[in-house]
C-alpha cells in the first residue's frame, strides 16, 4: 500500500473522509519499518505521532516492581499511540515494542495540529481516534474491575482472537492481569468446554 491507501484505510475504520481530506491525510503519512524485538517508543520519550498499523503486531507496556505489565496490544488496523504523552507533548512512562516484523505509517503530532487548524475533517477524524481509544481503554478497565479469570480470556477470545493466535502467553497473561499459570488453567478448561459460555 501507499501513503493515499493508507489514508483511506483510515478514513473507512474510523471516519468517512472525502478525497480532499484523504488527499491531506496522505501527505503528512511516514512509512516506518520495525523489526520483531525492536523498541518503537522508549520510556521517557515523547509519543510523536500516532502509528497506524499496516501488518504486524506490537504492545505498549510499562514496569512495575521489576516486572513488565502489557497495556495494549495493536495489530493490522489499528492506531497505537501513548495517549497522555502524544497530546500532552511530554515523556511518555509507556513502552511501545514490535511483537514482529511490522509497518507503521506514523501520523507526525506537528502536521496533525496544522491539518486539524485547517481541515475540519480531520479535526473530526482526530475525535474519532480518541473517542475509539476511551472506549477501548474503558472496556478493558472494566473487564479487569467487574470479570473473573475466564471472563476476561473468553472476552479476549471472542472480541480480539488474533491477540490470542499471535502474541506470546506471558504478554498475554500479563494484558488479562494473571499469571501464566492461570491462564494455562483458563485456556485448558475454554478447549476443554468450547461451547460453554
Amino acid at each position: 500500500m501507499n501513503c493515499k491507501d493508507i489514508a483511506r484505510e483510515i478514513s473507512r475504520i474510523y471516519c468517512p473522509m472525502t478525497p480532499s481530506g484523504i488527499e491531506a491525510l496522505s501527505s503528512i503519512l511516514v512509512p516506518m519499518k520495525f523489526q520483531k524485538g525492536d523498541t518503537i517508543l522508549e520510556e521517557g520519550k515523547v509519543c510523536r505521532a500516532l502509528y497506524f498499523v499496516e501488518k504486524g503486531m506490537v504492545r505498549q507496556y510499562y514496569y512495575k516492581n521489576n516486572k513488565d505489565v502489557t497495556e495494549h496490544f495493536s495489530f493490522e488496523g489499528r492506531i497505537v499511540f501513548c495517549i497522555e504523552s502524544f497530546l500532552k507533548q511530554e515523556p511518555s512512562r509507556l513502552i511501545v515494542e514490535a511483537l514482529e516484523n511490522t509497518t507503521l505509517y506514523a501520523i507526525p503530532y506537528d502536521g496533525l495540529q496544522e491539518l486539524c487548524v485547517r481541515e475540519r475533517e480531520i479535526e473530526i477524524l482526530c475525535l474519532k481516534i480518541l473517542e475509539h481509544v476511551a472506549i477501548s481503554s474503558q472496556q478493558h478497565a472494566d473487564s479487569q474491575r467487574f470479570e473473573n479469570a475466564a471472563e476476561r480470556y473468553d472476552r479476549l477470545l471472542r472480541e480480539k482472537p488474533e491477540i490470542i493466535l499471535r502474541a506470546p502467553m506471558v504478554h498475554i497473561a500479563s494484558f488479562l492481569q494473571m499469571t501464566p499459570e492461570t491462564l494455562s488453567r483458563v485456556r485448558a478448561a475454554a478447549l476443554s468446554h468450547p461451547t460453554e459460555k
